[in-house]
Parts: structure tokens; sequence; C-alpha cells
């Protein structure tokens, strides 16, 4: 059984939503802006650039010269002989940069059913999160409440932070064309380093990148990107690990999170917005209701 302190560490690690289901499913005690444009970013032609490394880092940018697109997203935990899946989805809206995704919780977690996340520069809103509020009642946090950076801690990839993080890649290579739904892809295969995307992002879609780069234990990042040829990101895929046990570098007492973003429909009309503000209770600090 994981005793009470490594549950409140991986709380810590992770978030809430995420933190019950790995604490339930772990190994034991014993064992920018928007997905595209960034700060200062806006100039990056809408072209597929020769060299991967280039390819992979305007990636970000050019997509979200589309104005929107719908994001579907998976998240997998390992922890020991556990896994744990979390799929969600939902429009973005790059203009606006603000994005809605429902995510189906998996047995174990702190709450049943789904979560609904609306995600901005440096903020993220949930209901039905587990947390101590009214029903229907929305919790406002800043990014930097949370250890990750919300990259991945309630359970869905942000589609935002997630393209920003190749703004960080550090080497890529082409592993060849794929036709996905009758669109051929280029799919690189790299690695990418969180806190030298948040210097390339700036601005507070940075914070999210900046925390998740201080909690990861992994440092170069492995990913997999598929960009069609105008540059836009369809696919990404990022593999993360952080130690379930604080201090502990054992293999059997880490975490490995796997995080796939898919993003079609770009050009599509959407509408997301912020919560009423009527209908949000702030956190002071990520577990109590202001």
């Amino acid at each position: 059984m994981r005793t009470s302190r490594q549950t409140r560490l991986l709380a810590t690690a992770v978030g809430p939503l995420l933190a019950a289901v790995l604490t339930g499913c772990g190994t034991s005690a014993t064992g920018s802006s928007d997905a595209g444009s960034g700060d200062g970013h806006s100039q990056v032609a809408d072209k597929l650039a020769d060299d991967p490394l280039t390819a992979v880092r305007n990636a970000a940018d050019i997509t979200g010269h589309a104005g929107s697109a719908s994001a579907a997203t998976q998240l997998t935990t390992e922890s020991g002989d556990k896994k744990a899946s979390f799929t969600g989805a939902g429009p973005y809206d790059y203009a606006k940069r603000i994005g809605r995704l429902e995510v189906q919780v998996p047995p174990g977690a702190a709450t049943t059913g789904k979560v609904v996340e609306v995600v901005e520069p440096g903020l993220v809103f949930l209901q039905n999160s587990g947390a101590k509020v009214p029903a229907g009642k929305w919790v406002k946090l800043d990014v930097r409440q949370l250890a990750d950076g919300n990259l991945i801690s309630n359970g869905a990839t942000d589609p935002a932070t997630a393209a920003g993080a190749l703004r960080g890649a550090q080497q890529a290579s082409l592993l060849g064309t794929e036709t996905v739904d009758g669109v051929q892809l280029k799919h690189y295969r790299g690695t990418l380093d969180l806190g030298k995307a948040a210097d390339a992002t700036g601005g507070p879609a940075a914070n999210g990148l900046r925390q998740a780069g201080a909690t990861f234990t992994v440092k170069a990042v492995p990913f997999e990107a598929w960009l069609d040829e105008q540059g836009r990101l369809h696919k990404v895929t990022e593999t993360f690990a952080f130690a379930g046990v604080a201090g502990s570098k054992d293999p059997k007492d880490q975490v490995k999170v796997v995080s796939t973003l898919t993003l079609s429909e770009f050009g599509s009309a959407v509408q997301v917005a912020e919560p009423a503000a009527a209908d949000v209770v702030d956190m002071q600090d990520g577990s109590s209701p202001k």
C-alpha cells in the first residue's frame, strides 16, 4: 500500500485528478500563447521546412495560423504493472487562445463521469474535477499552482502546451512519409527540452512549460510528430516521467506518462468561452476554494 506521505507527493507532482488514479494503481511503498502563435512567433512561414529540426520547431506556430482545430487527446499512465487511460476531445480557438476539452476519466479517479476543462494561456478552469466546490461550478487555477503546469495533471493534454513543447525540440529526424485519413504526413522523432520550449514561447503560455520542465525527471523528453506539407501539426506523442517516490531514481518508483494529441478539422467554426464569473470558484492553493 502507498503511504499517505507518498499520496501527497503524487498530488503535488501531477495534480488532483491524475494523482488519484496513479495512487490507486502505483507501485507499492516498498517497491505562447496558444498552440500556434507564441509571443513573437507570428512571422513563421506556412511551409514545411526541409530541415527536420526546423520543421518540428515551427509546427506550433504554423498550426496556429489555421485559426482553429478539433483536438483529441489520450493520456496513458504506467506505474509498476498498472495502467490507466484518459481520453478527451474538444475544440481549440487559436485566435482567442482558448480551448475546451471534455475528459473521460477511468475508474479510481477522484471523480466519476467526465471532467470539463477550459484552457487559456496560463489558466485552466475545471468542472467536476473532484474539488470541494458546489455541483456545476468551476475551479479556476493559475497553471503555476500545478507542479506540471497542467500539461497532463488533470487527465488531459492541454493542446496549446503540448504543441508549444515542440518549440524546445533539441534533435529531430525524419522517419518517412505516412498517409493518414487521405493526408500525406511527414513522421518525425526526437527529443525536446521543456525549459527551452518555455524560453522560445514566452508570455503566460510559457508558465506551464517551465513548471513541467522542473517536475519531470527525464529532461530530454522523447516525442514523435506528424506534420502535413504546410507544416501543420496533425499528431504529437510525448513521453514524460516523474518519481512516484520523492527523490527516488529506482526504475520501479518511476511513473511513465504517454501523452498523445491529435488535431483535425483545421479552420472549422468553434465556440469556446470562459465560464461565467458567477460560476467560478478561485482556488488559493490548488485544493481549497476561496
